[in-house]
């Protein structure tokens, strides 16, 4: 297979844009891709800073303004991974100049943004992606599999939830992720199990959502200040295939770290996943003989989807940043089919409706159809 480089823009330096960094330097060599990720540049809010990643990251060039990046003819294509109030006006331009764009989650800073970002997608044709990448792991693939081929029946109630304790101490300060809703644990955890249950169970077709505060002030240099975005939530729903579902996210979950997990009930059958043993899926199949039925533990294999290109050995594992190293595989992928691999903006737009049809209901007390929102 004839191999050829492509220019790879990433801007934002910090958690996810040295993982999306690491992961464009190794998928050439892990899924023998054909187009080969070059790093060009990256940018970060300094220049200094963006020098200083650009070394420790692998870049050739570094900068402070993302134009520049966006603008520069090297970089073919171009990875957000900077806060989400930037995420509108990056794509616009890299869609402007035909360049495709894959985009953390979640997609815009609300709906109307996500919706001005899907419309130029649409509009540029332009190869789009957004990063949900818990959904690729190996066992969630496989979960995936299981459904579309009827193995365990029609879906008939959905568990889900994202659950993490990373703000539960009270005495934690007062930061950014305590200001704004967008930064709340709507904005942050919230996206990644809704778009897990449209991969799993299709869309949702109305919902009853109470949203709450845990801890009502925090810390900080100046006293004691109010949080003004949301820890915790649950959100009843009903999916468009008749299923019942129920889903609860929290940021203040005490003891869970990535409780990332779902439990799918079927008319013969159930699947259960938890991100914290990503590397297992559990499965009860319906018509066992009585002495002998329970859940089966599947351990993720080279049988299993994007697996042997990581490992040979079934329950060696993958990991977090294997993941990131899928999706990077199926954003070349789509750039050089030239057909967008799921999910692309439209599903982000998905996402973001269902948490503004969350926030509604949680106003009006009521529940709220997906398609008046």
């Amino acid at each position: 297979m004839e191999t050829r480089e492509i220019g790879i823009g990433i801007i934002g330096g910090g958690y996810m844009g040295k993982a999306h960094a690491v992961a464009m330097h190794s998928v050439g060599a892990v899924f023998d891709t054909t187009l080969r990720p070059v790093l060009e540049m990256v940018c970060t809010t300094t220049a200094e800073g963006a020098a200083r990643k650009a070394r420790e990251l692998g870049f050739k060039r570094s900068t402070a303004d993302w134009r520049e990046l966006v603008n520069d003819p090297k970089v073919e294509a171009i990875v957000i991974a900077s806060p989400q109030k930037t995420h509108l006006e990056i794509a616009t331009a890299a869609f402007e100049l035909g360049k495709p764009v894959f985009c953390e989650k979640p997609l815009g800073q609300d709906l109307r943004q996500s919706r001005d970002m899907t419309a130029a997608a649409k509009v540029s044709g332009c190869i789009n992606m957004v990063g949900f990448n818990y959904i690729r792991t190996p066992a969630s693939q496989l979960a995936r599999e299981i459904i579309e081929a009827g193995e365990i029946g029609e879906i008939t109630y959905l568990r889900g939830e994202h659950t993490e304790d990373f703000f539960a101490d009270p005495n934690l300060p007062g930061t950014w992720r305590a200001q704004g809703r967008s930064n709340g644990n709507m904005g942050d955890l919230a996206p990644h199990i809704i778009n897990g249950t449209q991969a799993l169970a299709g869309p949702i077709d109305r919902v009853l959502a109470e949203i709450d505060t845990v801890v009502k002030e925090r810390p900080s240099d100046n006293g004691m200040v109010p949080v003004t975005n949301d820890d915790q939530a649950q959100i009843m729903c009903r999916f468009s295939s008749g299923a019942l579902g129920a889903l609860y996210i929290s940021r203040t979950a005490w003891g869970r770290k990535m409780g990332y997990a779902y439990e799918i009930f079927g008319t013969n059958g159930t699947i259960r996943f938890d991100q914290e043993d990503q590397n297992a899926l559990w499965l009860y199949e319906g018509g066992q003989n009585p002495s002998r039925e329970g859940f089966r533990k599947i351990l993720t294999g080279p049988h299993h989807p994007d697996y042997v290109n990581f490992c040979l050995g079934a329950g060696h594992g993958t990991g977090y940043q294997d993941q990131i190293i899928i999706e990077a595989k199926d954003f070349l992928t789509a750039i050089e089919t030239g057909q967008n691999i799921w999910p692309s903006f439209e599903d982000g737009l998905y996402v973001n409706q269902v948490i503004e049809a969350a926030w509604q209901s949680h106003e009006s007390k009521s529940w709220i159809n997906l398609d008046a929102v």
